[in-house]
């Protein structure tokens, strides 16, 4: 591989590049509960940049807050090996969370009188500050999973906010579903690089299903009938994809088999997402499927978790 490639291939790794689409995802279903997506392309180009921004910036300045613990544990990362200068890297996070919250604020005025709660820039402000806060202190803790999970609940938040009379319940709703989600993979993943305790990934399991308790109950706040009949199914058969990993992990609790859990359920994400589109738009929503094709490829090369 030349020195350009091997460059490009350490930015892609600090970036976590296949894992971003997971965000975009978080949008793309926002937009179409919101019905945004095809009446407002331009606020959903803005809103896909200010969320690709702000998750690529957390995880560069994630890799930052760990490169001591990272020259120890898994020096082969772009700042341990020194690939990436530290500093440099910084500089991009603090740079990626900044524009991230700038493309926010161009949404934000473009739709401005909308009530407060519905701030675009100040979601994006506020997500950011999330990030900051996971990123340095809270990972560390065990409010790690809760702050993975705002920052997540958050993200799809910021996907509402351009949506005109948006329900605030179902808001909440849809948030605290991918939000619950994501609490339970990183606590799934808390201890992925070694051997796992069985009883927290049961516990972490529970709470992803308690998230799909809450998915499949997203068509309570629409008018009957609105709802396709096949919903609770895909509901199912997404449970039994990403479950089907977890059961393996909890028998066999190496890091092996607990990290491709993690992964299939990072990128399971995606699908998630898209199900949740289908309460919307119908089998449209399905199309943020698509999502899975770059975000797979790029896996080949550069690790998620």
């Amino acid at each position: 591989m030349s020195r350009p490639a091997l460059k490009l291939l350490a930015y892609a790794q600090l970036l976590r590049i296949p894992n971003v689409f997971t965000a975009f995802a978080d949008i793309a279903m926002a937009a179409c509960a919101a019905g945004y997506l095809l009446d407002q392309l331009g606020t959903f180009v803005a809103l896909l940049l200010a969320s690709g921004c702000l998750y690529c910036g957390g995880m560069v300045l994630n890799d930052y807050c760990d490169r001591d613990e990272d020259a120890k544990a898994r020096p082969f990362r772009p700042i341990p090996s020194g690939r990436i200068p530290a500093k440099r890297a910084l500089a991009l996070g603090s740079l990626l969370l900044f524009a991230g919250v700038c493309f926010a604020a161009i949404v934000n005025h473009d739709l401005k009188g909308k009530s407060p709660w519905l701030s675009t820039t100040a979601t994006a402000w506020i997500l950011a500050f999330a990030i900051l806060a996971y990123d340095a202190y809270l990972k560390r803790t065990p409010l790690g999973p809760l702050a993975m999970g705002a920052c997540r609940f958050l993200n799809v938040w910021l996907g509402l906010t351009a949506g005109f009379q948006f329900p605030p319940e179902l808001a909440l709703h849809l948030a605290a579903t991918t939000g619950l989600y994501i609490v339970g993979v990183t606590w799934f993943a808390r201890t992925e690089e070694a051997h796992s305790n069985r009883r927290q990934l049961i516990l972490a399991s529970t709470v992803m299903a308690l998230s799909l308790v809450l998915a499949v109950t997203v068509p309570s706040h629409r008018a009957p009938g609105t709802t396709p009949i096949y919903f609770p199914y895909l509901v199912a058969a997404f449970g039994f994809l990403v479950g089907s990993k977890l059961v393996a992990a909890i028998q066999q609790p190496g890091p092996k088999e607990v990290q491709a859990a993690v992964k299939r359920s990072i990128l399971g994400l995606v699908a998630l997402d898209a199900i949740l589109a289908t309460a919307f738009v119908g089998a449209w929503g399905l199309l943020i499927l698509l999502l899975l094709l770059p975000a797979r490829w790029l896996g080949k090369w550069v690790y998620s978790t």
